[in-house]
């Protein structure tokens, strides 16, 4: 069967979370229910959270079968080469209404060996931001496991950790092993690796709805953090109508686009593209076709899309693997 390019949009994963608010709706318009949604999950082929496509011809087709069926037309040549089969990004937008748990990620090797998972190489792009909202990443200084475990038999793990103050176009980019948190008051676009591991090293003491301490992974985590001092704040140009280099690693290479009038996209087919919009509205036209899309909205162009033209005044995160 032939596969039809288009540009793909999937249906919302939402994820109610203890630290979660409602500016999913107020903010992205998403679909949410509940009072305590935290994360929306974009594009995801996580076991028991796959994506299903939500227009055009192949609307209610998940992510998977996608690529089982057509692997080198929707992830383009160059990733099918490197991952197979696999999806290997994961796409969320994060409302933190509060601070979400102190946590870390294994890398590549660790998650193997223990979960038969990718690591968690990440980055957040701050969408919106509270007066004062800040974010925990990494070590104010070099460290070690027993000054970190001391700390935290203490509860003043917070003294070690660096706090800070964000602002709405942020950007940081966190390796695995970085101890990290998302502050409340903020919400935040964030692309990494397709995993679901995450070690909670710290919870302020929250209990969940029936009054339980959520569990801690502590002895897990001893091995998984780096207690190097780690920079992890990313700056980056603004050109208007120009892919501006934001993150570059060996998982995902993410542009800043800031639209405004129409550019011409044209690519090669070895890998996907990911857009995200932050900001405004836009439109795409490809085969005389013209999509609409507004804040909030995550499209996915499959690797065999490789011309089409962008329309519109808007801010935009491009991702793909090089």
């Amino acid at each position: 069967m032939k596969f039809e390019s288009y540009p793909l949009q999937f249906d919302p994963i939402l994820k109610e979370r203890i630290w979660g608010g409602e500016k999913l709706k107020t903010v992205l318009n998403k679909p949410i229910t509940s009072s305590i949604t935290g994360e929306s999950w974009e594009l995801s082929t996580v076991e028991g959270d796959v994506s299903i496509v939500s227009n055009g011809v192949l609307k209610g087709k998940s992510l998977t079968e996608l690529i089982e069926n057509h692997p080198e037309e929707v992830l383009g040549t160059a990733v099918y080469k490197k991952f197979g089969k696999q999806f290997p990004l994961l796409f969320k937008y994060l409302d933190a209404k509060t601070d979400l748990s102190i946590q870390v990620h294994p890398n590549d090797a660790l998650a193997k060996k223990r979960h038969n998972s990718f690591g968690k190489t990440e980055m957040w792009y701050i969408m919106q931001a509270d007066e004062n909202a800040r974010i925990i990443v990494g070590f104010k200084e070099k460290s070690n496991a027993k000054e970190y475990v001391a700390h935290l038999e203490h509860k003043t793990l917070l003294d070690l950790l660096e706090e800070v103050n964000v602002k709405t176009g942020d950007v940081f980019f966190l390796e695995t092993g970085t101890v990290h948190a998302i502050g409340a008051g903020l919400v935040v676009a964030e692309i990494q690796q397709t995993s679901d591991i995450t070690y909670r090293l710290y919870d302020f003491d929250r209990v969940d709805a029936d009054g339980n301490l959520r569990e801690l992974h502590i002895d897990l985590a001893l091995d998984a953090i780096n207690y190097d001092k780690v920079e992890t704040h990313k700056t980056y140009a603004k050109e208007t109508n120009k892919s501006n280099e934001m993150v570059n690693c060996p998982y995902f290479t993410t542009k800043y686009l800031p639209l405004d009038g129409t550019i011409n996209v044209s690519k090669t087919s070895e890998s996907f593209t990911v857009y995200m919009c932050t900001e405004g509205l836009f439109q795409l036209e490809y085969n005389q076709i013209t999509h609409n899309y507004k804040k909030g909205d995550t499209l996915l162009i499959p690797a065999a899309m490789t011309n089409y033209n962008l329309t519109g005044t808007a801010i935009l995160l491009e991702i793909y693997i090089s």
